[in-house]
């Protein structure tokens, strides 16, 4: 998709003071990546590109999910999957949510 100069400059935040660090298991504490501890992919539903799964009461459980958390998480989100949260944003808002 898309470009965005400089992504890497602020694209990596490690909070290890936080109660829940790390929230998801199986990734290298030195390299997890906290900028999206709430993922905004949640909002596509069915059609997050996560390890995802729904409970039986209907919520999504992300708690399998590393795509944020790691490597190329950040860029996945921004680059790839931007334009799709931005859309529903402006379809639930009303109004332009890339501004």
């Amino acid at each position: 998709m898309g470009s965005i100069q400089n992504i890497d400059h602020a694209s990596f935040f490690t909070n290890r003071k936080c109660p829940y660090f790390p929230c998801h298991e199986g990734l290298d504490p030195q390299s997890f990546n906290c900028l999206f501890c709430y993922c905004p992919l949640y909002a596509l539903g069915s059609k997050c590109p996560g390890n995802f799964s729904y409970l039986d009461n209907g919520v999504k459980d992300c708690s399998q999910c590393l795509l944020p958390h790691e490597g190329d998480g950040f860029s996945a989100i921004v680059l790839d999957y931007w334009p799709q949260v931005s859309a529903l944003a402006s379809r639930c808002f009303g109004g332009d949510a890339a501004r």
